[in-house]
């Protein structure tokens, strides 16, 4: 296991001069913060959002704070399977070769009140949070440098401590709750998705390492763009911890990117808040839900994401 480090901060980020990064969701909540201070370190980032609109749009506000930021906009839906391939596909005649040095999977969805059906006929939650990032880590993995301190983060959440994987309704067709079922397994898929991959990875003897993390509760688009207007279940919990047991997306960003640049952060650990029940404060390591942990369940799962994408990933 990794050392623990005691209140880390933005400001313990080593230099990034003259590394690549490519973080989807960076134009709101913890990816912009992400984005914001591995920019400030020197990074170069590509900013990938759902237009290039939101995507210059984060850039300007980048900036306004450092100037000299390198901030390349481009277009991904992680929702899209043929939209990933589309940003891959630029990617591969941007910058051909190893050419990524961190690849942070950080967007997603959460609590859509009612099922919803992709362009691909995938549930929204599902396809957005983990089909898409697995098809995206398929498709740019041939592009990571193959170098120690180079690393896959993936961005999970802290409600994979009471999820769990239903084989029979991963598309959430049978039954469908917003955010204890569909959005939770879409998460523990993140986890065992990351577990997984770092098994194979070292299996094959690459020096990327792939960490994982959750940002606790954070307060972002996140809880505003996904559970609509009623007052749902989440909400009324939500609204009842804020005052005392939340964070801004700041400090949410911490644990992404403690997993991202730490020295100290190794290949298989999670890492959330200190506080109580991870729910915020400092980056720390944290235990790996047992769901996570099944090895049954992530080679299954690797299948199922292989056959629904269309994707063989072989890292």
């Amino acid at each position: 296991m990794s050392e623990q480090t005691k209140q880390w901060t933005a400001n313990l980020i080593p230099s990034q001069s003259g590394r690549r990064v490519v973080i989807t969701g960076a134009n709101s909540g913890i990816g912009f913060e992400t984005a914001l201070e591995l920019a400030r370190k020197g990074a170069e980032i590509i900013l990938p959002a759902r237009s290039l609109a939101k995507a210059n749009d984060a850039i300007n506000r980048i900036r306004k704070e450092i100037p000299s930021a390198s901030l390349v906009p481009a277009v991904l839906d992680l929702a899209s399977q043929a939209s990933v391939r589309e940003f891959a596909s630029w990617f591969s005649a941007q910058y051909p070769g190893p050419s990524i040095d961190l690849l942070i999977n950080n967007a997603g969805v959460m609590a859509i009140p009612k099922r919803e059906l992709t362009v691909d006929g995938f549930e929204r939650q599902f396809a957005t949070n983990f089909l898409g990032p697995f098809a995206l880590t398929a498709l740019l993995y041939p592009h990571m440098r193959q170098q120690q301190g180079n690393r896959i983060v993936i961005v999970s959440s802290s409600i994979t401590k009471f999820a769990k994987i239903d084989f029979a309704n991963l598309q959430s067709e049978h039954r469908y709750s917003p955010m204890a079922q569909a959005y939770a397994q879409s998460k523990l898929a993140d986890s065992l998705f990351a577990l997984e991959l770092h098994r194979r990875m070292a299996k094959a003897g690459s020096p990327v390492i792939v960490t994982s993390a959750h940002p606790g509760y954070a307060i972002t688009n996140l809880q505003t763009s996904g559970p609509g207007t009623g007052l749902s279940p989440f909400q009324i919990v939500a609204a009842i911890l804020k005052p005392f047991a939340s964070q801004d997306a700041a400090h949410g960003a911490l644990p992404t990117l403690f997993a991202a640049v730490a020295p100290q952060a190794a290949s298989g650990d999670y890492y959330g808040p200190d506080g109580f029940s991870e729910l915020k404060g400092y980056p720390k390591l944290v235990p790996i839900p047992s769901a996570a942990q099944d090895p049954k369940d992530a080679e299954r799962l690797w299948r199922e994401a292989e056959t629904l994408t269309g994707i063989t990933f072989r890292p």
